[in-house]
């Protein structure tokens, strides 16, 4: 009895997982030891190695440059909404043709969601990298289940199968949480360079005399106390882009100018001068792009739209 009286309560079981004001909780201090943990950084950059094989072209598509959003969560919500559907099919009666049908279709899109994911993967930070890696593990392992599952489900061992699609269900689930916190913990696949307008005062902002600004290099300046890049292209255009990568927050000003276009230094993400438009990624937000003015050999600059000017 005494045994039984020392076990925790679900309750309190539970309170352990969860964060509260004076600790992380269990959860999170899981991710955080997975964050810094560097056990498999080996194997990291084998796999980033892999990945970056692939033709520039082609993990641009898989990024979702030409989409202006990352194509990896659009993909995914495939395989889970089928294998979720598949789960509800199993716990009604006369359907279990339909939950075998739909297994099969998860996997068969699991695979193109997952190619998009790794190309994501191989362009982030270390400590994201980590997690990620944690995040493909589980999802590779609900993949095998499911594809136990049908297996199963085809030899009509119909018990064997939905008990194998349900713990992939819970596998995928896992997974999902992980990528949440990759996603909303980390930052990772979220646009960089969004605050930018919140953070620049309407009007004009005096940025300095043109010629501190060498024709055709990068220098880096401030709007209030936000980074810029300056590139002068000739004595009456100079050309202005918010300083931080959408992608990863890389330094541009860092990075090389060539084509009317600046290659961002970290991981490689091409923005027009112009206009800011990415035309190379992994980046698939454009940066925020200032118009500017010269005026007594003085350059000014403004964020499109301000109403007030100075």
């Amino acid at each position: 009895m005494a045994f039984f009286q020392r076990l925790p309560s679900s309750s309190s079981a539970v309170r352990a997982l969860l964060p509260d004001r004076e600790r992380p909780g269990r959860v999170l201090s899981a991710m955080d030891t997975v964050e810094s943990t560097r056990w498999a950084d080996p194997l990291i950059r084998v796999l980033r190695g892999a990945v970056h094989t692939i033709p520039a072209g082609a993990r641009d598509v898989l990024h979702g440059t030409w989409l202006g959003h990352p194509v990896h969560p659009l993909m995914v919500q495939v395989p889970m909404g089928t294998w979720l559907s598949a789960a509800v099919l199993d716990l009604a009666p006369g359907r279990r043709r339909g939950a075998g049908a739909l297994v099969a279709v998860g996997l068969a899109t699991a695979a193109p969601a997952a190619v998009a994911g790794w190309a994501d993967w191989a362009d982030l930070r270390k400590p994201q990298m980590r997690v990620g890696l944690v995040h493909a593990a589980a999802n590779s392992a609900a993949v095998a289940l499911y594809a136990a599952s049908l297996t199963a489900r085809l030899r009509g061992r119909r018990m064997a199968g939905r008990g194998l699609g349900f713990a992939g269900l819970a596998v995928v689930s896992l997974g999902g949480a992980v990528g949440g916190h990759l996603a909303y913990r980390q930052a990772a696949g979220v646009n960089h360079a969004e605050p930018v307008p919140d953070l620049v005062e309407p009007g004009w902002h005096r940025l300095g005399d043109l010629g501190e600004f060498p024709v055709g290099r990068p220098v880096q300046r401030t709007v209030g106390d936000v980074p810029v890049l300056v590139v002068r292209e000739t004595d009456s255009v100079v050309r202005v882009l918010a300083d931080r990568c959408s992608h990863q927050a890389g330094p541009l000003s860092q990075g090389e100018v060539e084509d009317g276009c600046v290659r961002c230094p970290w991981h490689g993400s091409v923005f027009r001068l112009a206009d800011g438009w990415h035309v190379g990624g992994p980046a698939t937000a454009p940066q925020p792009a200032f118009e500017t003015r010269i005026t007594d050999g003085r350059v000014a600059v403004r964020l499109p739209g301000t109403a007030a000017q100075s």
